[in-house]
């Protein structure tokens, strides 16, 4: 008898481009590259094939010889996602949860659940976390994170095999940006309950939010130019930032250290 998958069913919200900000960021990373399998899954995607489909489109410019898995708890939404998926090579469907089935227990280098924990509570993240990295291949990555509807705000967490977070990142659309706080409205539910005096996620925004309001004597060079001197600020003032080759794209990357919960 086959397990019954573990989580819960999301809403099953997804939309064309919605998750292209970590898709490219996933495409760039190491672990892709040097991956001895580059396979990857797509964790709770929703109620079509469309971000299994992009992902696969992304990360195979990378590494040609890439496939991606995608998972869902949903009997119906797996099926619909094989139909509309039909006849494309190196993408699958299956159903599963945090359990991670794959074919012949075969190990991801990524795993990759955007939208999937912000309906669940915040204990529920470390058990969830620790689920998943223990299905990753050696040296794989967990990318876990939220978005809004249109992914023009989206944030994640990079979690090693060994289910300890690495880093923070966020990626914002710069064209009319007011605000870089909008971020706290999407932030992973590890952090989202966070945000809140006395925590370092709060003192990270907060500063975010400072730098950016600096740097508005820039701002007539342009959206990129005054984000670009903003996280340039901020890593003067002593924050762990990294990413600096993807400031350009609205994207910052910082330790976990820096933002953990207290």
């Amino acid at each position: 008898m086959t397990p019954s998958p573990v989580g819960r069913p999301t809403r099953g919200t997804t939309g064309v481009n919605r998750l292209r900000r970590v898709d490219r960021w996933i495409a760039r990373h190491p672990v892709l590259r040097r991956a001895d399998d580059p396979f990857v899954i797509d964790l709770g995607f929703g109620a079509s094939a469309a971000t299994p489909l992009e992902l696969h489109a992304r990360v195979t410019r990378v590494r040609p010889d890439a496939t991606v898995l995608g998972l869902e708890i949903d009997p119906e939404r797996v099926a619909r996602a094989r139909a509309q998926a039909e006849g494309i090579d190196g993408v699958s469907f299956a159903l599963g949860g945090f359990e991670v089935p794959t074919p012949g227990e075969r190990r991801p280098a990524i795993i990759r659940a955007m939208n999937v924990l912000r309906q669940y509570d915040e204990a529920d993240v470390a058990d969830a976390w620790a689920r998943m990295c223990a299905r990753l291949a050696p040296g794989g990555i967990l990318v876990e994170g939220t978005c809004d509807e249109i992914g023009r705000v989206v944030t994640w967490v990079e979690v090693g095999a060994d289910a300890v977070p690495r880093s923070l990142t966020v990626s914002l659309r710069l064209a009319e940006l007011e605000d870089p706080a909008i971020l706290a409205e999407r932030l992973p539910k590890a952090l989202i309950h966070r945000n809140v005096p006395g925590e370092r996620v709060h003192d990270y925004v907060a500063a975010l939010q400072r730098e950016w309001s600096r740097a508005a004597a820039v701002a007539p060079f342009g959206p990129v130019h005054r984000w670009r001197t903003a996280i340039e600020a901020l890593a003067a003032d002593g924050w762990p930032v990294r990413g600096r080759s993807r400031w350009r794209l609205g994207e910052v990357g910082v330790d976990w250290s820096a933002v953990a919960p207290a």
